[in-house]
């Protein structure tokens, strides 16, 4: 058994009932269920279609994501989530340098890196580099004036947690940043790279080893077996070439508004829906939601 489901962005609600009726027809599927009317509806194949993708590029037209994956054990136990570009709106790194005075030689080589032209670990310490001798007041600045959360976040991690989901921020960016990026939206915990101080000022290096490719698809791993979980457990979720690898290896990977390299190597890709689309993906219903409690804004 298979379930397909349509998606439109929170605000727009664009989602009609003859969209999905007419494919629903189409692919002789079962009994349709709004999630939520206009945003999300879902309903049972029997088996999948042959024509998911073409489809899937027809409702983009109109700003519909489309899903369809096997029905069973579709509310995971584990999320593990990017966070630049994912949980929150930009690039921690980007938003430094620019502070810095160095932004465009640093977003040039971010652009690279996560549409995979440039290994991560390499395009990192370069960036990283362009920051030394900066005061490591730099780093609240950025957090209380440039970072903004990316829409849905707090109702998906809230939504989560209170169905007993374990959640897990791994970046590839820095802790000075996922700590309370963590905090602020209640992750169970965070993973990022340290980056180097000395007499409060940044030294332009980067802790070793790197947190990247690789290492994210070790925190799944790490995460899985301290918590009794297989990767089939597990969602995951990011944008960049160095989230491949725990997208392709969880249950469910969700390539959210990425790259088109890395949208293309992703069986789950939402392009027009915000976070809660994830939850959408599992069954949830807008009635279901939690909302987080106000916190304060790192």
């Amino acid at each position: 058994m298979f379930i397909a489901t349509l998606l439109s962005h929170p605000a727009k609600a664009g989602l009609e009932i003859a969209t999905v009726q007419s494919l629903r027809n189409a692919w002789g599927g079962g009994a349709i269920r709004w999630l939520n009317p206009g945003i999300a509806a879902e309903f049972p194949l029997e088996t999948k279609p042959s024509n998911p993708w073409k489809v899937w590029a027809n409702l983009q037209e109109i700003s519909v994501d489309l899903a369809v994956q096997p029905a069973a054990g579709r509310k995971r136990q584990l999320l593990l989530a990017d966070m630049d570009s994912t949980m929150i709106e930009q690039e921690c790194i980007d938003e430094l340098a620019a502070v810095a005075g160095v932004g465009d030689k640093v977003a040039a080589i971010t652009a690279q890196a996560m549409d995979g032209g440039l290994e991560f670990e390499q395009s990192l310490r370069a960036r990283v580099a362009l920051l030394a001798g900066q005061p490591a007041d730099i780093i609240k600045n950025v957090l209380t004036r440039q970072i903004s959360y990316a829409p849905g976040g707090g109702i998906l991690i809230a939504t989560l947690r209170a169905h007993g989901c374990y959640t897990a921020l791994v970046s590839g960016g820095f802790t000075a940043f996922s700590g309370p990026v963590a905090q602020h939206l209640g992750f169970d915990e965070h993973r990022a790279n340290i980056l180097l101080l000395e007499n409060g000022m940044l030294t332009g290096q980067v802790a070793e080893p790197i947190l990247g490719r690789a290492a994210k698809i070790d925190a799944l791993s790490d995460i899985c077996t301290r918590l009794g979980l297989n990767h089939d457990d597990a969602m995951t979720v990011g944008d960049g070439a160095n989230d491949l690898g725990m997208l392709g290896a969880a249950g469910a990977g969700v390539a959210l508004h990425a790259k088109s390299s890395v949208a293309r190597q992703c069986s789950l890709r939402i392009n027009h829906g915000d976070l809660t689309a994830l939850l959408y993906l599992q069954g949830y219903s807008a009635d279901e939601f939690q909302h987080p409690c106000t916190g304060i804004r790192p």
